[in-house]
């Protein structure tokens, strides 16, 4: 049969859509059109499953071969369509038993070697397979994070042949496990802290109330160490929580990190950072660092020395939990369910109502310092 048809995973903000990665080979000139709204990445695909095909000594069909990435009106990024195309040239052309294929969705970059890399978003995807009866094929760089999901059948290889082998009757593929548990994670603990009464106080109200909290004091009073000591006395994630904290984890640049499983993500980004940085962004949108704080703190030290601007755009996802990027193409949703700890100087020097007198600020400049805070953040 010249028509094979695979299903695979798209990425969209922190949701993971089907897609149907349908392969026709027709007599013609040999070429290889691929449509449905492929951007850069997915566009250079076709040479590397050519060549990974080609050096896994796969014949690779001198025919005219047209790939249809549906829905068409979806975005489609990276190369994680890389495995599913290869496998519908191979099942197109009678390489592989197509019909063995049918409850099973693959995603995963080639090498020209033919080996498999991992993706961003592998969860996401997992998490988007839950309830539909199919099974998932992915690079085994994503198998212990995949495994985290409980409920459905998963298997990793390192190869394109370790695939077309599982379907073609020969050694079966490895079934992931998810990484072991050492135990949860060490916060730093605020029985550390010597004095501060009253602080000590206001971090728990702080805590069991799910409040924002802002505090004001000299520098070396101890602002930081109180802030970072906040995720130790919030209540344990569930596993809900967790997953969804891993999911926005594994689609930054620095993927997610087995070993944090269950904590509390803690961000503190530096003052000079930009409004792209705080909430997200990008030609291919990528969570910020108030996704990164969801279910977690967000840690904003020396406030007023952010640009206004940058501070303006955490109002609307403090209050709905969630922000949106818009692109000409496409809306990205990402989760941003954080708990806003701030620290700040009571004025430019440092030392306003210090009892020695230190304070060289006129009521001015006092006034001009606290002004950089808008009223309604």
């Amino acid at each position: 049969m010249s028509l094979a048809i695979i299903h695979s995973r798209a990425q969209d903000g922190v949701e993971a859509p089907p897609v149907t990665v349908e392969v026709h080979l027709t007599n013609g000139l040999p070429c290889l059109n691929m449509v449905g709204l492929p951007e850069t990445a997915v566009r250079e695909s076709k040479d590397r499953v050519r060549g990974a095909l080609i050096n896994s000594r796969f014949e690779f069909p001198t025919r005219r071969i047209t790939i249809n990435l549906a829905p068409a009106d979806l975005p489609k990024d990276g190369g994680r369509y890389d495995l599913p195309i290869a496998m519908g040239i191979l099942a197109a052309s009678g390489q592989i038993p197509q019909q063995t294929l049918e409850d099973y969705e693959f995603i995963g970059e080639l090498a020209l070697s033919g080996a498999l890399r991992g993706v961003r978003g592998a969860l996401s995807a997992c998490l988007g397979l839950k309830g539909n009866g199919r099974s998932l094929v992915l690079p085994e760089a994503n198998g212990a994070e995949a495994a985290m999901v409980g409920g459905i059948q998963l298997y990793g290889a390192d190869h394109l042949l370790t695939v077309s082998a599982h379907f073609n009757g020969g050694p079966a593929m490895v079934v992931p496990m998810a990484a072991p548990s050492s135990g949860k994670p060490q916060a730093p603990d605020l029985v550390d802290v010597r004095g501060q009464p009253v602080a000590k106080r206001a971090l728990e109200v702080a805590a069991a109330g799910g409040h924002s909290l802002l505090m004001v004091g000299p520098p070396g009073a101890g602002k930081t160490m109180l802030a970072t000591r906040l995720p130790g006395i919030l209540p344990d994630l569930d596993d809900d929580q967790a997953l969804e904290v891993a999911a926005v984890h594994s689609l930054a640049n620095s993927g997610f990190d087995s070993s944090a499983w269950g904590q509390r993500p803690f961000r503190s980004p530096h003052h000079t950072a930009s409004a792209v940085a705080l909430v997200g962004g990008g030609s291919r949108p990528r969570p910020g660092e108030i996704s990164l704080a969801h279910h977690g703190v967000l840690f904003l030290d020396e406030l007023p020395e952010f640009d206004r601007r940058v501070l303006e755009v955490l109002r609307e996802p403090m209050e709905s939990g969630h922000v949106t990027i818009s692109r000409a193409a496409h809306q990205a949703r990402f989760p941003a369910r954080f708990q806003f700890v701030a620290a700040m100087n009571p004025c430019p020097c440092g030392y306003l109502g210090d009892p020695r007198g230190r304070c060289t600020c006129t009521a001015e400049q006092v006034r001009r310092y606290r002004q950089r805070i808008s009223g309604p953040l």
